[in-house]
């Protein structure tokens, strides 16, 4: 008896194979983060304390910041996350473990991290 789906696992893991988006891409969407977080460094420079005083402007002065803070750290997630994953098949290949991979992939990531807030300082 023959079945109706020959080898469907071998179709199926074909179909689900990754793909590597194109480099493009990729470098459109780091732009595109990197803009997100200097815009929201430049919001929260721009907050003014003086606004804090009256009661009244609490829930506007608020906003802003609060909104700068959520949208810019994401943005700079994101940001730490796709130069990181850049490097994954580097990593693996000098990984001689698990563990190795891990503490190298964190590594990575503090490091990434460093320069997205080494970007945002104020140039002298």
């Amino acid at each position: 008896m023959s079945t109706p789906f020959p080898d469907i696992e071998a179709r199926l893991r074909a179909a689900l194979s990754p793909v590597e988006p194109p480099v493009h891409m990729q470098e459109r969407l780091e732009t595109t983060l990197d803009s997100i977080v200097e815009l929201a460094a430049d919001e929260l420079e721009s907050w003014e304390l003086e606004a804090i005083k009256d009661p009244r402007n609490w829930p506007r002065a608020a906003v802003g910041p609060a909104a700068a803070v959520v949208v810019g750290g994401g943005a700079a997630v994101g940001l730490v996350v796709l130069r990181t994953q850049r490097r994954r098949h580097k990593r693996r290949a000098a990984a001689r473990g698990a563990r190795d991979l891990l503490a190298r992939t964190l590594k990575d990531a503090g490091r990434e991290a460093l320069k997205v807030f080494d970007d945002l300082a104020p140039k002298r």
